[in-house]
């Protein structure tokens, strides 16, 4: 079993309340999910208006499909251009 594991940082830029991050925030998270039927979840920064982290997982049996559709997660949510990403992070597990 191959378990590929990413963190997205993003700075939201034009956000007054914890209100309209939310709802960027829920709009980044359901369309990846729709998009790739994956567990993903505001991890950090609850309480900044300006900063959120997104985790998410990808299970499979090939390290090589379960890279790609990391990768197809962070061009996407580069894509959307709600928000900003400054890092990424990805680890891939065999377990």
């Amino acid at each position: 079993m191959v378990v590929g594991v990413g963190i997205i940082k993003f700075k939201l830029y034009g956000v007054s309340s914890l209100k309209e991050k939310r709802s960027i925030v829920k709009s980044i998270v359901s369309r990846i999910k729709n998009k790739f039927n994956i567990s993903i979840a505001e991890t950090d920064f609850n309480d900044s208006h300006l900063w959120t982290q997104i985790g998410f997982s990808i299970v499979g049996n090939d390290s090589r499909v379960v890279n790609s559709k990391l990768d197809k997660v962070f061009n996407l949510a580069d894509d959307l251009g709600l928000a900003q990403i400054t890092d990424t992070q990805m680890e891939i597990l065999h377990l």
